[in-house]
């Protein structure tokens, strides 16, 4: 895969936001400017060509967001109707 200086470089950066903040994907895709997929596709698919080093310290991060995925869920819920019930 042949990626362009622009895309190589925002790929590495990209990977090393998630790794020193543990950040979602689309909180890193805020952080950047991109989509969530854009950020996906390269941390995914781009990221082992470049770095196997960081692509596999990306992973861990990524597979710990994604098993505490419904807990971040439950708590913005639980924070939404507590701050609708304390509104009224």
């Amino acid at each position: 895969m042949v990626l362009n200086k622009r895309t190589y470089n925002r790929v590495i950066l990209e990977a090393e936001y998630i790794i020193k903040h543990g950040a979602t994907v689309r909180k890193t895709a805020s952080v950047f400017g991109v989509g969530k997929s854009t950020v996906h596709k390269d941390m995914v698919e781009r990221l082992e060509p470049i770095s196997l080093y960081l692509y596999d310290k990306v992973k861990k991060v990524l597979e710990i967001n994604l098993s505490e995925r419904h807990i971040r869920g439950g708590e913005a819920t639980k924070n939404k109707y507590k701050q609708i019930l304390n509104s009224k």
